[in-house]
């Protein structure tokens, strides 16, 4: 890791007690378990800004489990911010707790009933019965099941199978029936016994509304299994949290990048599996307030890539043991390559240096030259080494002059230094005197010659940017097939940068891709900032016969969801559901996420108009005088460009396009499309004039007519229809999202094409 290896560390900002008007601040608590330390911090709810931010080790093998670390570092960061604990409004966490339980096996034993008749009694009863369900490399999950007739089930003869499962040693029951998602009487019956014998239950209509009897019962057994470990460790925490005297909601990570309360993780911990990389992600999407880009979460063992486009990640469906499973995660890409990535070197080799990783400085024991200090007297001696029993024995390492073992080596962060590309004051700069002694004894060793003097060397430079290229060449692919498949513009994205190494990667990939970088502020604690700021979220999902003409079931399940998030907390003023229908699979799914608070700025940055059209122009790449503003509400102002992509041969005979930046009215990029068109309308005729737009650009093929990607901006709020088929459904939902306008309010709206 590019952190220091103490035990326990603070950092306090510079920051008011209170604001301007004399309003006492209110904070959002942010903590992220990750697999060495865990990371807490406090966000200033009214500015977004952070305030203090506290590490201490996270307790993997403590009997409470992560949940002592979280405790540990959320006492130490209010002691050292002095912050009240009536202050607090918001705090979240993410956990491993559940990731942990299935990597160590640490699972009840579950007791499947499945329930089904007629016809499909024989099927229902195979499809649930799944015996040993692996969940990780020689992890596995024991289930015992029980079938039952649906048309026979009974109050007495649920008690007495739940009864005969928990003495074969069930200690959690999944129920799982055959057409459940409509039918859920028989699987809150089964709910409703287990309680009154105080064993945990799990029902597959409440993990999953999908049809799919077999991967609905996994995925409800997987839930089941979990749950005793994770309600022990959220009470836990609860508890804790509630001794300190904070009454605000507690929050968990979802594996989807939003947040859910605590009486939910409690039914459904499953969504909290695979959440790891989901921090870092919020984080890009609300604290850096990335619209489109491709965002790098360096660690020091490896590196976490996603891309966002129109302000969200894409989601996909997870696997556990290599089996599908009913729920959504963050499609994050993880390559293992990091700020603490180790090289293996050879005299033979072109450079000098084989590869980069996968193994990192803490898995060997090793320490960074970056981080540690010079020599007086004497040459670095180099050595290699196997840093696990099976790995290859070329590792390179150090030692010095006195010691007989090797204690450092040099990383991708060591060689970022070595070639200035680590921003003063980064998390990850280093030592310079020692980098230099440690590439002056390591070129040596390679190119076979007597250490010379410790200075950048060209065999140094040489050495670090073989390094940087063989650790960039593991990212550079990933990032392409991202911007490919999120179909962003190649000549406009950014990288961003955030995680302790992020200085040690993405610069150099961002050269050797031609493309602009940013590195995130406080990057080493950007993880635990989108715990604090992720938006509380719930997605409902059904398999609808013909999403087509499925108006009134969109709206429906669009109000579900509202209520939802606003039950757990949302304001409903911040609220936004996002609707998308897969026609493959006749999938419609719709997803709320709303904030408990709008947060907004105390201090705002006021831009006059030659500077954001100077920002624009810069986000375009095109010249200021190029930019015009099409049209505008209070909230936002959308500015256009003729461009010209000169990306391949048959662009040079292409039509320009009009590249559409949506800025926000504190100077924030918040949509962005390389061609698209927009209006402004008063919501009376914001219907006609969104048919208008997809009557101007609906194109027609083989499948019919296609509709260009639709998007309100509705006073502050951006309601996002791209993921609908038809214009009867968006205009349904269009027609629900305007309720809520005051009349004479003007609505922008965007089309974005392809």
């Amino acid at each position: 890791m590019v952190e220091q290896k103490s035990a326990q560390r603070v950092e306090r900002f510079t920051q008011a007690a209170s604001s301007e008007s004399g309003e006492r601040r209110s904070y959002r608590i942010g903590i992220d378990v990750g697999g060495t330390f865990t990371h807490a911090v406090a966000i200033d709810a009214g500015t977004s800004t952070l305030v203090a931010k506290a590490m201490v080790p996270t307790s993997h093998r403590a009997k409470e489990g992560v949940a002592k670390g979280i405790v540990e570092a959320l006492h130490l960061l209010l002691q050292s911010a002095e912050i009240a604990p009536s202050a607090v409004s918001f705090i979240a966490h993410s956990t491993t707790q559940a990731t942990n339980a299935l990597l160590e096996g640490d699972l009840a034993h579950v007791g499947i009933i499945g329930m089904g008749s007629g016809v499909n009694a024989l099927l229902a009863d195979s499809s649930t019965k799944l015996g040993r369900i692996p969940v990780a490399s020689g992890c596995f999950l024991e289930t015992t099941q029980r079938f039952l007739n649906s048309q026979t089930v009974t109050e007495e003869l649920v008690r007495k199978t739940i009864v005969e499962l928990r003495d074969l040693g069930c200690t959690a029951i999944a129920a799982s029936e055959a057409f459940a998602p409509d039918q859920p009487g028989n699987e809150q019956l089964v709910l409703k016994v287990a309680q009154e014998l105080g064993i945990l239950a799990t029902a597959g209509s409440e993990v999953s509304q999908l049809y799919g009897l077999k991967v609905r019962t996994r995925t409800a057994a997987i839930n089941a299994g979990i749950l005793p470990k994770m309600i022990e460790s959220a009470d836990l925490t609860e508890r804790s949290v509630r001794e300190a005297g904070i009454s605000a909601p507690i929050m968990i990570m979802r594996s989807d990048g939003g947040v859910m309360d605590i009486d939910a993780m409690r039914k459904r911990p499953i969504l909290s599996i695979l959440s790891g990389p989901a921090a870092g992600v919020a984080a890009a999407m609300m604290f850096l307030r990335i619209s489109d880009g491709v965002f790098l979460e360096v660690g020091g063992t490896s590196t976490d890539i996603s891309a966002i486009a129109n302000g969200r990640a894409l989601i996909r469906s997870a696997e556990i043991g290599g089996h599908r499973i009913y729920m959504r995660t963050l499609d994050v890409r993880t390559v293992g390559v990091a700020g603490g990535s180790l090289s293996r070197v050879s005299s033979k080799a072109d450079g000098g240096v084989l590869a980069v990783g996968p193994r990192s400085a803490h898995i060997a024991n090793l320490g960074y030259a970056s981080f540690s200090d010079p020599l007086s007297t004497g040459v670095f001696k180099v050595s290699t080494l196997s840093p696990l029993k099976k790995d290859p024995a070329d590792y390179v390492a150090l030692s010095r002059p006195d010691d007989s073992q090797p204690s450092l080596s040099v990383t991708p962060t060591c060689a970022a230094n070595l070639l200035g590309l680590v921003p003063e004051g980064n998390c990850a700069s280093g030592n310079l005197e020692t980098i230099g002694q440690a590439f002056a004894a390591i070129s040596a060793y390679v190119n076979k010659h007597e250490p010379r003097d410790s200075v950048a060397s060209s065999e140094s430079l040489e050495l670090a940017t073989r390094i940087q290229k063989l650790a960039s060449a593991q990212c550079i692919p990933v990032v392409k097939k991202l911007i490919a498949e999120h179909k962003l513009d190649p000549e406009l994205v950014d990288l961003i940068g955030g995680g302790g190494g992020a200085a040690a990667i993405v610069p150099f990939v961002a050269k050797e891709m031609n493309l602009r970088f940013n590195l995130a502020e406080h990057a080493d604690v950007i993880s635990a900032i989108g715990v604090a700021m992720a938006l509380i979220r719930e997605t409902v999902e059904r398999q609808v016969a013909n999403p087509t003409h499925a108006s009134e079931t969109i709206l429906a399940m669009r109000q579900e969801v509202f209520d939802a998030v606003h039950k757990m907390g949302a304001d409903p003023a911040t609220i936004e559901v996002h609707v998308e229908i897969d026609s493959k699979t006749s999938v419609v799914r719709a997803t709320a996420s709303g904030a408990t608070k709008m947060a907004t700025s105390a201090v705002k940055v006021s831009l006059t108009v030659e500077e954001r059209l100077a920002l624009v122009a810069e986000s375009m790449r095109v010249l200021a005088s190029d930019v015009h503003e099409i049209c505008s509400n209070d909230y936002f102002t959308v500015y256009g460009a003729t461009r010209k992509s000169h990306t391949g041969l048959l662009d040079l005979f292409s039509a320009p396009k009009k590249a559409l930046r949506i800025l926000d009215r504190d100077g924030i990029v918040r949509l962005q499309a390389s061609n698209g068109d927009a209006k402004a309308a008063l919501k009376e005729e914001a219907e006609a004039t969104i048919l208008s737009l997809i009557e101007a650009h609906a194109s027609w093929g083989d499948a019919g007519k296609t509709i260009p990607s639709m998007i309100l901006l509705l006073g502050a709020k951006i309601v996002d229809l791209s993921g609908l088929l038809d214009q009867e459904q968006v205009i349904t939902l269009a027609r629900a999202e305007l309720a809520n306008v005051a009349s004479a309010s003007t609505v922008l709206i965007v089309a974005k094409l392809i």
